[in-house]
């Protein structure tokens, strides 16, 4: 049997924000895309409505008796899109008056062309959007949104919410081997993000398996080669250095390999089995299939990780 439900998980060791204290508000996979790239999986409620899907008062609730574990960002991000939590504004003034520890919120950027969306993140201190397509098709193929989501209209909502934001605005461009890594194609998303404008730019791409096995990553190298045609000149954020090597996150990888050298498992069964939020198994798993420790397999559609080998831990510390 799952456990509960919880509403916050971590802090976990994430590349860009040191110990992120994550905030789940929407029930998994409740999206208004359907990214072919999604670690999650494929989203089973595509919608746009934006509504109260988890008590207000949980969530605060939830996060006051978290914070003694100081993060050094409370992000809004979780299973979902968290743009679609209609209480958002007063979520975030919530946490101001819990803490002064920066919010981040990660979104996909697909709801910024609405003023209200825009209003109600208006409190946060760092918003990193995303685009993965420059242009309507690739948009279309990468992201599968909504029927309602309009390519132009999202792309003018993302610059509409970097030129109304007070606060830090990064934004991130996944890069998908035969989608968006051509010279073509690279040019498109160049050109849409100086339309943006955005503080950062930052490259990704596909690190443990994706909701669909066509979607394959790009190189390192490949990445780095990409970043110099931005402005500003993007950072490429697909590796795993610096905070994730601390000793206080060491103890999860090897609860986490010590499982898998038992027997495979999916990423919904390791979640399960340590009592751990899935986007924080998420977050380990990436890092541990990038280092080798452990290996990926399809079967009937489903995605098990196993150990490989007798590999210990340190080598990743």
């Amino acid at each position: 049997m799952s456990r509960p439900r919880s509403h916050v998980f971590g802090p976990v060791p994430s590349r860009r924000l040191g110990r992120s204290l994550g905030v789940d508000l929407v029930p998994f996979k409740t999206c208004s895309y359907d990214c072919i790239y999604c670690q999650l999986g494929r989203t089973t409620d595509l919608t746009v409505q934006r509504r109260e899907y988890v008590p207000l008062d949980a969530v605060l609730a939830d996060l006051q008796a978290s914070l003694a574990r100081r993060p050094d960002y409370v992000t809004l991000s979780g299973s979902g899109e968290p743009t679609l939590y209609s209480r958002l504004g007063e979520l975030i003034a919530g946490i101001r008056n819990l803490t002064d520890t920066p919010v981040a919120v990660l979104t996909n950027g697909s709801l910024l062309s609405d003023p209200q969306v825009r209003q109600d993140l208006a409190g946060a201190d760092l918003l990193i959007p995303s685009l993965d397509g420059g242009d309507p098709q690739v948009f279309a193929a990468v992201n599968r949104p909504h029927p309602s989501i309009d390519f132009e209209k999202m792309v003018a909502g993302l610059a509409s919410m970097r030129r109304e934001f007070s606060g830090h605005y990064w934004l991130e461009v996944f890069i998908l081997d035969g989608l968006t890594s051509d010279s073509a194609q690279v040019e498109k998303l160049v050109r849409r993000v100086k339309e943006i404008a955005p503080e950062r730019v930052q490259l990704n791409t596909v690190c443990r398996p994706p909701a669909e096995d066509f979607a394959n990553g790009v190189s390192l190298e490949r990445l780095s080669e990409l970043a110099k045609q931005f402005e500003p000149e993007a950072e490429v954020i697909a590796d795993f250095r610096g905070v994730h090597q601390l000793g206080e996150f060491a103890a999860g990888r090897q609860e986490m390999l010590d499982l898998l050298r038992r027997r495979p498992c999916t990423a919904g069964g390791i979640a399960d089995g340590l009592q751990m939020h899935l986007n924080a198994v998420a977050k380990y798993l990436e890092e541990l299939v990038t280092r080798g420790l452990v290996e990926s397999s399809r079967t009937g559609g489903v995605v098990y990780y196993r150990a490989r080998g007798e590999a210990d831990v340190q080598a990743a510390t």
